[in-house]
């Protein structure tokens, strides 16, 4: 049995590198430890809802690298990566996942500015005079 798992995570422009492997429950993201690097514990808790859910928080050390995007982009990508590599480590726990939506990734982009326009959306404001 291979005792290290990959698996790429993305979310938005953020791009995950996961590595799964067996051990005490330890996050570490760009060298840094989870809550050293988010500093927010909805970020950390989006992070950890798959190993959460899978009861499997306590057997695996993770370490992973994470570039581009923003934290919250960076988040999904995460969780998505070790969602990813939980399914290699054990295929049984696919149901799961898949109910809970972790292994569909997040296709929602941000919408272009328009040339002439102050937004994607925004416009300015008209006058009648």
């Amino acid at each position: 049995m291979e005792d290290r798992f990959y698996a790429t995570g993305r979310r938005k422009e953020a791009i995950a590198k996961v590595w799964l492997q067996p051990g005490t429950g330890k996050i570490t993201v760009n060298k840094r430890d989870l809550s050293a690097y988010f500093g927010r514990p909805t970020t950390e808790m989006v992070v950890r809802q798959p190993l959460n859910m899978t009861e499997t928080g306590s057997s695996f050390d993770v370490v992973a690298t994470v570039l581009g995007g923003g934290l919250s982009g960076q988040a999904g990508a995460l969780r998505l990566g070790i969602s990813k590599a939980l399914l290699l480590s054990d295929p049984d726990l696919r149901p799961t996942l898949k109910k809970a939506g972790f292994l569909t990734r997040d296709p929602r982009e941000v919408e272009r500015k328009k040339y002439g326009q102050p937004g994607a959306r925004k416009r300015f404001q008209f006058s009648k005079r």
